[in-house]
């Protein structure tokens, strides 16, 4: 079944700075080219209900796809070297489609 990661934050950077721009750039260029990653997506949110601003979407198609990403050497040295240093702060949610309401696979 497949799995949707999904993460939203707010970043350190002023909004439309340089910096921003950098941080999307290497987390598309890292995080997209890690083995499993399908439907990277950059996003950002636009509920007045929430109160981060951005967000990145991707789906595995297992468990054993998602750990291997959580796993990976390259998530690793992003989430330590980057993600830690440029967010402010963030909300994780990974999700499955309920079987019973939606017959099709995500």
């Amino acid at each position: 079944m497949s799995i949707v990661h999904s993460v939203f934050f707010n970043l350190k950077h002023p909004v439309n700075s340089i910096e921003e721009a950098q941080f999307f750039e290497k987390s598309f260029k890292i995080l997209s080219a890690i083995p499993g990653v399908n439907h990277f997506s950059v996003l950002n949110q636009t509920s007045p209900k929430c109160n981060f601003k951005f967000g990145f979407s991707m789906v595995f198609n297992s468990h054993d796809e998602y750990q291997a990403y959580n796993d990976h050497p390259d998530h690793c040295s992003y989430v330590e070297d980057i993600w830690v240093h440029e967010v402010m702060e963030f909300q994780e949610i990974d999700y499955v489609a309920h079987t019973q309401y939606n017959p099709k696979p995500i």
